[in-house]
């Protein structure tokens, strides 16, 4: 099958093609498992860490875990689905389901989590194969190319409201405005239709996206908002918008990190964090740490009820050292996915 294989960590700002078209065995099913003829695969920021070496995956891998695709063949044992469904694979694949966290549903903090696209291969490929208790059925509603974000950037963004502990009226600020951030501000108006939500992002396109999206105010990184925000979520892939942040959090605000690493390139601005002016007045920082499939199956659920289509920029599976070029440089506007099948 064809695939594109990452063989070395590298930096994508002098190597623009770290990924290699290649020739690699179809994957088989083993017990409980199921083989995906994969049709779409959504690209993430999170393909750059992993390139880049902040959270370096297994080598070669092939990368992509917003996965979608149909049910080529059942493994041992594989049940849940039939030949010809079509399912889609997010973050998430696999867990001990044994410790205490998965035995509370947080799943995602088990120490044997193991990632999609990062621990095991993922969806930059024609085929991959996985338990079939971590697959989801795709809603009808949606094509392969918009059910592909809505597994990762959507699930976790609704993770990431959820740990905001709004309650409508309260209002949400969005830090940076990609991917998460434009299927999150269409959930909050979903879901608190009488809060109010600030957009902080330094691309003038993606500020004017934001107020098209219903934002109330949209300004730079560096702005300060109109009113001070009860909560904000930051889905950045640097420091400068975290100390921003804060500073227009409101008395008992929270900040959400939604970022599994982030960049070195302005660390120094941690430097600038003042007591006073961020964190007094009990302001509270809380991360993000991956997603359960509660939170997937949660948001597939949501989505089709609101019957929420993500903006989507598609490109065929060699063209994806382009699209992580331009994720790199943030010509953004919605969701890039690859176009497999």
């Amino acid at each position: 099958m064809k695939a594109m294989l990452l063989r070395n960590l590298t930096d994508l700002t002098t190597n623009p093609a770290p990924l290699e078209l290649a020739e690699v065995p179809e994957p088989e099913p083993h017990q409980g498992e199921i083989l995906i003829r994969v049709s779409a695969c959504g690209v993430c920021h999170t393909e750059l860490d992993e390139i880049e070496g902040r959270t370096p995956p297994k080598l070669p891998i092939i990368l992509g875990h917003q996965v979608v695709g149909r049910v080529k063949q059942l493994g041992e044992d594989a049940k849940r689905f039939k030949v010809g469904d079509r399912v889609g694979v997010a973050w998430i694949y696999s867990a001990c389901g044994r410790c205490k966290y998965c035995q509370t549903g947080q799943e995602n903090l088990c120490s044997e989590f193991r990632a999609t696209g990062r621990d095991a291969d993922g969806g930059y490929a024609e085929y991959m194969v996985i338990d079939e208790g971590f697959a989801y059925p795709i809603p009808d509603i949606f094509s392969d190319s918009e059910a592909a974000p809505l597994l990762c950037a959507g699930a976790i963004g609704l993770r990431s409201l959820r740990l905001t502990n709004l309650e409508d009226g309260d209002r949400l600020g969005l830090t940076g405005f990609g991917a998460s951030g434009h299927l999150v501000l269409k959930m909050a108006r979903h879901m608190l239709p009488s809060s109010e939500i600030y957009v902080f992002a330094r691309s003038e396109h993606e500020r004017a996206f934001a107020l098209e999206l219903g934002a109330k105010w949209a300004g730079d990184t560096t702005d300060r908002a109109p009113s001070k925000l009860d909560a904000i979520i930051d889905t950045t892939p640097v420091w400068k918008p975290v100390v921003e942040a804060l500073k227009n959090l409101a008395r008992g605000g929270r900040l959400v990190i939604n970022a599994i690493r982030k960049e070195d390139i302005d660390k120094d601005y941690l430097l600038r964090c003042d007591y006073p002016t961020h964190l007094w007045l009990e302001k509270e920082i809380k991360s993000v740490a991956n997603v359960t499939r509660r939170d997937v199956s949660d948001f597939l659920s949501l989505a089709t009820s609101m019957r929420l289509k993500p903006e989507v920029e598609e490109f065929d599976l060699a063209e994806v050292n382009r699209a992580l070029i331009e994720l790199k440089n943030r010509k953004i506007r919605g969701a890039k996915v690859l176009s497999i099948g």
